[in-house]
């Protein structure tokens, strides 16, 4: 981590709006004065980098704590799940998205290391540049990934665009397969299902009103969204009185458009790689191969925000977006 910790703090001397500062697990970005989000890179039982938390224009979060906290009364199911990552469950047989380092079980579990970050302040965005290698359980590199992350400075949102290059050392095959790719778990008080389901203790209810999954198309709840095609999808509810959304845009320039993973008991993923998957038809075939230096470009809008998807005026930012 030497070289990662020089390159940071030699990159973080501008500071404005957008303000990124590293440390020597983590790049931390606050929007006009207060805390946004964390880039995690190392520590803990992770085996992929994560951003977390997820906050609101208005302090609210709005991402899980677990398992990087432990509040009383939340859901403490998948720990995998850690605020928003990006990984996939297939590539070469190797499992990058259900990978904490104290699963034992197969199937044979990958490691997203940081190579490298560059981070910058800002006006009105800041960035975090970061080059990543996904590793095998033996160390040998399949994948090399530029992802850049750009934070916005808004009044009453919190915008991330992620341009991201996934580059093949290897020749690699990504597989139809659900669990992928950028994952989002949502705070308990945005869900859908208000039902925590564990394993050995009897059902029990979350408080307040349930969440709302809805798409591009206005289809809504997560019978009628899972595993569709849309432009975009939202899951809002809400938190301590306000109510607010997450969303993600799948811009549609993309060599491979996404699916919905979205649940109601919090997962909000976006997968250009499910298909047979999602419509249980095995003569679909959403896998994908590259062969050793070819490339897959993907680029994504967050955006977290006040209201509901049409209070927020999510259609419209989609076309902006999308230009």
């Amino acid at each position: 981590m030497k070289l990662l910790w020089t390159l940071i703090l030699f990159s973080a001397a501008a500071l404005g709006q957008v303000k990124i500062t590293p440390e020597a697990e983590r790049v931390r970005v606050e929007i006009d004065g207060r805390p946004f989000t964390d880039f995690v890179v190392k520590g803990s039982e992770a085996m992929k980098p994560y951003l977390w938390p997820l906050r609101s224009a208005s302090g609210k979060m709005v991402t899980r704590h677990f398992p990087m906290e432990r509040v009383e009364g939340e859901p403490a199911d998948h720990p995998h799940q850690r605020g928003l990552w990006f990984a996939h469950e297939g590539v070469n047989g190797v499992d990058f998205w259900n990978n904490e380092a104290s699963y034992k079980a197969p199937p044979p579990r990958g490691r997203i290391t940081a190579a490298n970050l560059r981070a910058k302040s800002g006006h009105s965005t800041g960035r975090i540049t970061a080059d990543l290698q996904w590793l095998d359980p033996q160390g040998a590199k399949l994948l090399d990934e530029s992802r850049v992350m750009t934070f916005f400075a808004h009044p009453t949102l919190r915008i991330i665009d992620f341009a991201i290059t996934l580059t093949a050392a290897t020749k690699v095959t990504f597989s139809d397969a659900k669990d992928g790719t950028l994952g989002i778990r949502i705070a308990p008080a945005l869900q859908e299902d208000k039902v925590i389901k564990e394993k050995g203790k009897p059902d029990r209810a979350l408080p307040g009103p349930p969440g709302t999954i809805v798409n591009a198309e206005g289809m809504e709840h997560e019978k009628a969204v899972w595993g569709k095609p849309s432009n975009w999808v939202d899951y809002f509810g809400e938190i301590e009185g306000e109510k607010l959304g997450i969303a993600i845009f799948d811009h549609p320039a993309n060599q491979r458009r996404a699916r919905w993973h979205v649940r109601g008991y919090g997962l909000f993923a976006a997968n250009p790689f499910g298909l047979g998957a999602f419509t249980g038809d095995k003569s679909q075939d959403g896998s994908l191969t590259l062969e050793p230096g070819g490339s897959l470009v993907l680029h994504y809008r967050v955006i977290i925000h006040p209201g509901d998807a049409k209070s927020a005026g999510l259609a419209k930012l989609w076309e902006e977006y999308s230009k």
